[in-house]
Parts: structure tokens; sequence; C-alpha cells
């Protein structure tokens, strides 16, 4: 070829709200790395549109034209990949239509989560010419093989392909990738690492893991693993060794940072593997990080060596406080005597506590929320963050919705609730979502009271939330307009003022230890 194959990612990395904001700094994602590790170790150019915000089709295509090389010329020079979130979907559909208007001659392909759960949805974005389904970096190297040889194949395993016709050839899914060792590190020059929203703040996110060892019914993940062959083997670390390698390699092209956050699913999900990483972190790397565990698999010795490795704050799943319910429509069997005690043990080791709360379940009531609530103050977290149930495709909690009539298909996709129940209306979801905090510390108030006033003061509190005369809606307004108020003074302050807010972080971990 007479020049170069390259392979162009886009990465649509903004959401609904803030899609005409162009005052943002991007997001790192590891499975573009990992991707483009694999296609320049193979000698292929990559480079990354990463999307901060939504442009017009002008600015779009003369970005695609002026700074990123395409053109309709042949041979090929350039392969389009999406990486593809649920909540992108709308933009990357206009995105490959405008794709498709001016550059018709480019393959462009679509990846990531949304892509697994839904390729044929995919296939059908004009412009879509194949969908990745599983892990993307050998079949993308296999297709960029196959047009370096100019015989562009359609029957690579783990993507289907639009032909022409509109036919559709679903090859088979590849088994997932078993040794993560055996992958080259992720490639972190494809970002602008430097100018990252978390790099701003001394934090780089890190992932020493793929897949989850649980099927929780909300996640997609309770579907992705079920596509492999080798399903069995869906959660998978790097060893402990390539761990600190990768660590240490990230330390010295960037030494500018501070602290890690590790973004993998859970990271305590084999005793093994965190018994042998810790000393090992203990020794080479130690710097503060925070993670993401889960109640029932950890252990009082965990928690005591996560705090002798730097962990200043975990990210946890509580989701929904009562037990049953929980067990049933979550496939969460956790007990919430062991959740209460889990919180002992970080409170006497001073680490931040902070929980993942979803409010607006399938069959959830307001009663039920507040039990979430109430669970979240007996353990005296720390910080709390409420999510609003969204129904993923394909995922279990999805088509339990779907089986409750809960689903509205007139509902806007944008909308803050996706689901319509009888018993749980749409505004006191969001009262509840946006008073969240507020209750928690009412609550945590109430619980530190004598046995003999706690009671009274609970019941009275009970009904005074869930009375049909409470100003529920007023209450949510309110609540929106003080949370934006406040999102907007903290990313002001992380922009103008990085080493500030490090500095405010700091204090607040020193107050909290």
């Amino acid at each position: 070829m007479s020049k170069k194959l390259t392979t162009l990612l886009i990465y649509p990395d903004f959401l609904e709200e803030d899609k005409f904001n162009k005052n943002k700094r991007g997001n790192y994602s590891e499975g573009l790395a990992s991707i483009s590790a694999v296609l320049k170790q193979e000698g292929y150019d990559v480079k990354l549109y990463h999307m901060l915000y939504m442009p017009d089709k002008k600015e779009f295509i003369k970005r695609l034209a002026n700074e990123f090389g395409l053109s309709n010329g042949e041979p090929v020079s350039t392969v389009v990949g999406f990486s593809a979130r649920t909540t992108a979907m709308p933009f990357i559909t206009e995105l490959a239509g405008w794709l498709d208007e001016e550059f018709p001659n480019i393959p462009v392909g679509i990846g990531g989560y949304h892509a697994i759960l839904v390729p044929d949805e995919c296939l059908k974005i004009r412009g879509v010419d194949m969908v990745i389904v599983g892990e993307g970096e050998y079949p993308w190297l296999d297709y960029m093989n196959s047009i370096r040889d100019n015989a562009p194949r359609t029957d690579i395993e783990s993507i289907y392909f639009k032909m022409p016709d509109g036919a559709v050839i679903r090859n088979p899914v590849r088994p997932l990738i078993e040794e993560l060792d055996s992958l080259p590190f992720p490639d972190f020059d494809l970002f602008d690492y430097e100018n990252l929203d978390r790099s701003k703040n001394f934090t780089a996110m890190v992932m020493l893991s793929r897949g989850c060892l649980f099927s929780c019914t909300y996640c997609g993940n309770s579907q992705f693993r079920n596509i492999y062959p080798n399903k069995k083997k869906y959660c998978r670390f790097r060893s402990p060794r390539k761990s600190i390698e990768l660590l240490e390699l990230l330390l010295k092209k960037f030494p500018f940072i501070k602290y890690l956050e590790f973004r993998d699913a859970i990271f305590n999900s084999y005793e093994d593997w965190f018994y042998e990483f810790m000393p090992m972190y203990i020794e080479k790397i130690k710097l503060p990080f925070n993670c993401n565990l889960r109640f029932d698999i950890l252990t009082e010795e965990m928690v005591k060596m996560l705090k002798d490795g730097g962990c200043y704050m975990i990210d946890i799943g509580l989701e929904s406080g009562n037990e049953a319910f929980r067990t049933k429509y979550l496939h969460r069997t956790m007990k919430n005597e062991h959740m209460i005690n889990v919180a002992k043990w970080f409170k006497q080791n001073k680490i931040t506590t902070l929980t993942y709360n979803i409010v607006g379940l399938p069959h959830e009531t307001l009663e039920l929320s507040l039990e979430t609530v109430k669970l979240n103050a007996k353990l005296d977290v720390d910080k709390v963050i409420p999510n609003i149930f969204y129904p993923y495709p394909m995922t279990i909690l999805a088509k339990t919705a779907q089986d409750g009539g809960f689903i509205d298909k007139s509902v806007d996709p944008n909308d803050p609730v996706q689901l319509r129940m009888p018993q749980y209306s749409k505004y006191d979801i969001l009262y509840m979502a946006y008073n969240f905090n507020k209750l928690v510390r009412q609550y945590r108030r109430i619980y530190s009271l004598p046995t003999e006033k706690l009671q009274k003061a609970e019941a009275k509190l009970d009904k005074k939330i869930t009375s049909k005369n409470y100003p529920r809606k007023f209450l949510y307004k309110s609540a929106k307009f003080k949370e934006g108020m406040f999102i907007k003074a903290k990313k002001l302050l992380k922009k103008v003022s990085p080493r500030l807010f490090v500095f405010l972080k700091n204090r607040t971990m020193k107050e909290v230890k």
C-alpha cells in the first residue's frame, strides 16, 4: 500500500446533558489503549479522536479530513472504529451517518459493551459495516491484516459483517483471552494523558483485570460472559508480577501521578491473587489508591492489608437495603449483618467508604428505597452514590422490568427515570435519588439516639416521608438545583486550580483518618 494503514478510534466521551460543553477533559479507556497496543505491536498506525463534545457535521468532517487524513481514495488507508456505550448510541448513529455521506468507501466498525449486547441493532445503523462481538484486539487485528493484504475477509471470528445487499454474516465468537499476561501493556500514549480529567488531579485510572465473577441482574456482565465458549474464565487478572510491571511503567512515563484508581470490577475477586499482589504493591509502589470491593467476600484481614497498602477509599455496591428483595431481584445474597461488620472494619482502619445504591428498581417501592437509605445510615458510611435504575439491553433486570410491564416505549431515552411503575411514581423516584444523602444523614442522627427515643423518631420520619401529602416533587426540584450548583463549583475548582482541589481532597482524607 502507498500509505501506511491506520485505525482511527472514535471515542464519544460525553453525556447527553453536557454534549455541547467544550470545556471538559477526557477519560482514559483501557479497552482502546489495549487495542492500540496490539495494533501498534504489529506495525499499524493508530489515531484517537477523543471526542469531548458533540460536533456539528461540518466540524466533524473537517477534522476527519484535515487532522486524521480520511479520504475516499483507493486502496483504503484508514479504518474507523467507534467505542460504544449504550448512552452514546444516539451520537454514534448520527456520526456514522455523516461518515457514510462523506466517506462511503471507509470501513466502519463498532465495538464495546453495547455492541456485545445488541450487535444486530448496531448493524442497522447507516454507515456501519461490522460489529465486534467480544474482546476486540485480535478480531480487529485480523481485519486490518486482511485490508493490508487487499483481501478483506468476512469470516473473522467475533465480527458480524453487514454485506452490500443488507445480509448479515454472523461469525462465531472466539474464546476470550484467558492469559492477560499475553497482551502487551496498554498504549497510554494513545491519549493526551497529562491532560485527562484525573491526571489534572495527579490520579491514574488502572485496570489489572477483565470481567467479573458475579452475575448481578442489573449489570451487563451477567450477559457478556455468556457469549464466550470459555465463559468460565470470564474473570481474569494479570499476574501480580505483570500487574506491578504495568504500574511501574505507568509511573515511569507519568511521574506526576500521586494516586491510583483501580477500576477492576471487584479488586478482591481472587483471594490468592490479592494476597500475592498486595505485599508486592506495598514494597514497590505504595501510592494511595481506591478500588472497588464486594461485601460478602471481604475479611477483616483483607481490610487491614488494604490499609497497609495505602488504600484511602473503597467503592462498594450496597444497591438495595432489603435482604429479600436484594436476593430475589438482584441476585446479591450478602447479609446486612455482615455488611455492617465490614463497614466497622473500614472505620477502624480509617478507610473512607463509598457505597453505590440503586433506586427505582423493578417492583421496588418508596418504602423499600427507604430501607436502602436506612442501611447506609446503619453502616455509617462516609459517602453514598444513589443511581436511578436503567434497563440496559439484554440484562436480566431489563427483562424483569419488561415482564412487569414497566417499560413504556414512549418514554424519552434521555429521561432519567426509564420505568413507569404504578406503585412507585417517577417523581417519587427522583425525590429519593436527589435527597438520598440528606435522608442518610437524618437517619444516622436518629440511630445515635437512645433506644427508647430512636424507635419513635424513626417511625415519625418514616411516616412523614411516605405520606401522600409530603411535597416530594418540590423537594426533588429543589435538591436538583442545589446539586447542579455544587457540581459546577467543583468542576470549576478542578479546572482553575487542580492543586487546590487535591489539597482539599487530601485534607478530607486526613479528617477521615
